[in-house]
């Protein structure tokens, strides 16, 4: 990309506090953007090269959205976790093995997508940010939901296409948990705890493509609670 046209993009992001640049094959995240430290409320780097996030990325201040979607990063910064306002993550198709130890201040994040990466655990980080409503950690190599699930405050976890086998019974106790997507895993009926159905807020629960028949589900104790949870959240979208 030449100069002229990024200089155009910087100008508009001036004015309007977006910056959006998609699939140009950018290897590098533009140092530019380095004067517009305090403007920009979203940044748009999706489908390109970018192997390395810099350190500065902590000095946006007024960030509230990220999206590097379809790049070639493998690690976070932990100036990351500097951005007290960022509300949107969104880092799909990447080759991220785990988040920056601080990353739970990231205080006012709502949703995140880990999606298509290579973690091969849930983030323990997730459970100190009070905020957060969506996360996706679809298609890692994810093999176990632990214990720490519990302290999750999201309405919302993707863990389809992962590798896991084992549940803990704690995610009954997720307190805003409504959306459990759980779709091509490798599940035995007997790890998925009946408390999920009985005992939790669970009112969709998505486990097509494990290691048993989905009809087998209705024979399990607390089906009917589950089933109860459901038609009446469908009711209200009717």
């Amino acid at each position: 990309m030449g100069n002229s046209a990024l200089k155009a993009h910087l100008e508009t992001a001036q004015k309007t506090g977006v910056f959006q640049l998609t699939e140009k094959g950018l290897t590098e995240f533009p140092e530019d953007l380095q004067k517009l430290f305090g403007n920009l409320r979203t940044i748009n780097l999706s489908n390109n090269k970018i192997e390395v996030l810099p350190a500065w990325i902590g000095k946006f201040s007024a960030l509230k959205s990220l999206s590097l979607n379809h790049n070639k990063l493998t690690r976070l910064p932990d100036e990351l976790c500097k951005l007290k306002k960022l509300e949107t993550l969104h880092l799909s198709n990447n080759q991220i093995t785990q988040l920056p130890k601080d990353f739970g201040q990231v205080s006012a994040l709502k949703t995140l997508n880990l999606s298509g990466n290579q973690l091969r655990a849930m983030p323990p980080q997730l459970c100190t940010l009070r905020h957060l409503d969506v996360v996706d950690l679809s298609k890692n190599r994810i093999q176990a939901v632990p214990d720490e699930v519990a302290g999750v405050q999201a309405i919302e976890i993707n863990l389809n296409q992962n590798q896991i086998s084992q549940i803990s019974i704690q995610i009954s106790s997720c307190p805003r948990l409504k959306v459990l997507r759980m779709e091509e895993n490798c599940l035995e009926l007997s790890m998925l705890p009946q408390s999920i159905l009985s005992d939790s807020q669970i009112s969709l629960l998505a486990v097509e493509g494990n290691l048993f028949e989905i009809k087998k589900l209705r024979d399990l104790q607390g089906y009917d609670k589950y089933m109860e949870r459901f038609t009446a959240t469908r009711k209200k979208f009717v």
